[in-house]
């Protein structure tokens, strides 16, 4: 009996890890269908970009008469391998996976060599004929793909040979065309995606203001919600909120950006706004908000959302408080100018059994944010109901915070991580602060100065708080104020809110367009209004109103001691400037409108759609370039990069919860962004190679395989660190912010 061989052992070895491996796969393929159906389309769509990038060489390539040796769709390992031989077509199937003892290679060999030889996977098909030189492989990593030409090597030097047709041996207008058809596919790629997105139509967030941030640019300049930018730094045809959020992002510090704005009524105005770093924002803005709809939008748990609302995705708000509503910033409105503890809101919801509409009305309770704005400069910041600011209650703290969906877009902007709320804090959802430190009574100005000063260190707080019997008390608790990693400031991690419930000062303040500060003692409870008497601020709100343009008498409780003051009454706009949000956060879907090429016959929506697609294809170059020079010049931070992991992770988001053409829109934007980084002047990407043989040129001959060798080893670890820190950013936001 002959011995076993030791190749044939190994291989069946392999062959058996394989079966497993592929089983395994196959298992949870069919366990998680849909899930894997989202991850093949986002793999096969970017993929698909860096293929057309490879493509654009190998056509070229051959164009160029240079020897191609394989052209991969898809990434290593080989899955299969068809090669033209004399003797047919030669099929290789998983030849990393199965070798021949024999046909090992020496240890200087490339990692592409060890696909090339026979395999026990190997045959030949088909009639005889002439041999060709390029095997056309399969891959088994579904991302992208590669082309390997005689000659040319992307981790060193281009390596020099006999062969004319060697890529080191072309003329240098040939290689030149060979490096630079990569990112010409590219742009060429995402004119026919955007041209084939617009032929189809998509709908995008149009460029309406949604929203204005207090003592912003936009708001200093007087634009509101509502108002339509129908022209931008000179671009005016289909324009979307996109536009906006770029010319802000890509202008210079302190340039003013030109627009022209529609307000509601219809009539045009031009404007000069200049964009500022705002707190929570990546990159500069206006201060304008993105349009939303009156549609509640699609959420994970639809009866969590109904418990708390009653509400559900799909319904449409219809009116607030009896009065109709059209759009989203008039509900707003109504909401801010609500000052009540609940405002009633009527939906309509379509029953899909009946095949009907229905009236839903819901009772949404409303909370009082301290200020307008998280970073408080001073006491003018502040919101107040005719000079008074009310005392503080807690509405969130520590853990608490991160399931409720109302505070995740402000916890993001004052930077507390996830590991902050994970921590234990003493203090507890609706307790009242009755003492900071040594400040009684104080503002959220107050509570924002001493938290800072104690940064660190122990810090006493003093609360009332309720128990389950109803029963109050006073608590005494200690906190140790910290500063998140990269945060501005130290935090105590809860998020307050007035206590309009009762009719107690904080403080009375002076403001520059406010009234008349009121001498009322800090601490001090509001007993009665002209003579009636009130339990809370609504009340107090309430009884001054019906004295407009007339004095009333404000009757206090400081410590047992009574006492009066006597009040102007102004118009409430200016005197009471409080604004409410609701308690529970309502998660309304963005407002989108149809982009698509229209026209009187199909010539004409062509014609348009390829202008669109020109365009959206030219603006998107432009974005990229210019983060790129604001990347260099510290106006945009590395940690505003995104990466592949970044990029997959957005892609598998756009794909399970948005229309397929916004992922195909997706993939536009990324074959612009390939295409641009790959024409960067930095070995070995092709514009850093280009670069080499425009030296060559000047030269008159080629760098030394050595110093092309050094070029291309640099430009790897440079690329290499920034991939390594974009992608650590991209975990960090992906999985743990």
């Amino acid at each position: 009996m002959s011995e076993p061989n030791k190749g044939d052992s190994k291989n069946y070895s392999r062959a058996a890890l394989f079966i497993l491996f592929f089983a395994a796969i196959v298992f949870l393929i069919v366990r998680n269908a849909a899930v894997v159906s989202n991850i093949l389309k986002v793999a096969i769509g970017f993929g698909g970009v860096v293929l057309i990038h490879e493509f654009g060489h190998f056509l070229f390539a051959k164009l160029s008469d240079i020897e191609v040796e394989a052209f991969s769709i898809l990434m290593p390992p080989t899955l299969i391998g068809v090669k033209r031989t004399e003797q047919g077509f030669r099929i290789r199937i998983l030849p990393g996976l199965f070798k021949k003892e024999e046909e090992a290679k020496p240890e200087d060999a490339k990692p592409e060599d060890a696909e090339q030889g026979e395999t026990p996977m190997t045959f030949t098909v088909g009639p005889k004929g002439k041999a060709g030189e390029t095997e056309y492989r399969i891959g088994l990593i579904p991302f992208g793909g590669f082309v390997k030409m005689l000659g040319q090597d992307d981790v060193g030097s281009v390596k020099a040979n006999k062969n004319p047709r060697s890529f080191a041996n072309k003329p240098i207008p040939a290689r030149v065309a060979v490096i630079s058809a990569g990112v010409v596919f590219n742009i060429i790629s995402a004119v026919f995606i955007f041209m084939a997105i617009f032929l189809i139509g998509i709908k995008l967030p149009p460029a309406v203001v949604g929203g204005v941030i207090p003592d912003s640019p936009a708001a200093r300049a007087g634009i509101r919600p509502g108002d339509e930018i129908i022209e931008i730094a000179g671009k005016s045809d289909d324009l979307d909120f996109g536009n906006i959020m770029i010319e802000a992002a890509l202008s210079g510090r302190g340039e003013e950006v030109s627009m022209t704005v529609r307000h509601e009524d219809g009539s045009e105005e031009d404007f000069k706004i200049a964009a500022e770093d705002f707190e929570g924002a990546d990159l500069r803005i206006f201060g304008m908000l993105r349009p939303m709809s009156l549609t509640i939008a699609p959420v994970k748990d639809p009866d969590a959302l109904f418990e708390k609302t009653g509400l559900r995705p799909g319904d449409r708000v219809t009116t607030v408080n009896g009065t109709p509503v059209k759009a989203y910033w008039e509900l707003e409105e109504m909401v801010r100018n609500s000052l009540q503890p609940a405002v009633t809101i009527l939906a309509e919801r379509i029953d899909p059994a009946a095949k009907q509409i229905q009236q839903v009305e819901s009772q949404i309770q409303l909370d009082f944010p301290p200020a307008a704005k998280i970073n408080v400069k001073s006491e003018s910041d502040l919101y107040h109901i005719y000079s008074m600011t009310p005392r503080l209650r807690i509405d969130a703290v520590s853990s608490a915070l991160a399931g409720q969906n109302k505070w995740k877009s402000l916890l993001r902007k004052i930077g507390i991580k996830k590991e902050q709320l994970a921590e234990q804090c003493p203090l507890q959802k609706d307790d009242i602060i009755l003492a900071v430190g040594d400040v009684e009574n104080p503002t959220f100005a107050d509570l924002r100065s001493i938290t800072e000063e104690y940064e660190d260190k122990q810090l006493n707080v003093k609360v009332l708080r309720t128990d389950a019997n109803g029963v109050e008390s006073d608590v005494a608790v200690t906190v140790v104020p910290r500063r998140p990693p990269g945060g501005e400031r130290a935090m105590i991690g809860i998020i307050p809110v007035l206590d309009v419930e009762h009719a107690v000062v904080a403080k009375t303040i002076q403001t520059a367009d406010g009234p008349e500060k009121l001498e009322i003692p800090r601490g001090a409870v509001i007993t009665a209004v002209g003579g009636q008497a009130v339990s809370d601020f609504y009340d107090c709100i309430r009884e001054i109103s019906k004295y407009p343009g007339q004095q009333v008498t404000i009757d206090y409780l400081d410590k047992q001691n009574a006492g009066a003051v006597a009040l102007n009454v102004g118009r409430v706009a200016e005197c009471v400037t409080v604004k409410p949000v609701p308690a529970q956060s309502i998660p309304f879907d963005e407002l989108r409108r149809l982009y698509k090429a229209t026209g009187p016959n199909i010539i004409s929506r062509l014609g348009k759609s390829v202008a669109m697609g020109y365009d959206k294809t030219l603006a998107f170059i432009a974005q990229t370039y210019v983060t790129l020079r604001q990347l260099v010049t510290g106006l945009v931070s590395p940690k505003n990069l995104m990466g592949p992991v970044g990029i997959l992770t957005v892609s598998y988001t756009i794909v399970a919860e948005q229309p397929f053409i916004n992922y195909v829109y997706l993939l536009g934007l990324i074959s612009v962004c390939l295409a641009v980084f790959n024409f960067l002047p930095l070995p070995p990407l092709d514009g850093g190679l280009i670069v080499i043989m425009v030296v060559e040129k000047i030269k008159g001959s080629a760098l030394s395989e050595r110093t092309q060798g050094a070029i291309a080893y640099v430009g790897w670890v440079l690329i290499g660190g920034l991939f390594l820190y974009v992608t650590f950013n991209d975990i960090v936001r992906s999985f743990f912010s």
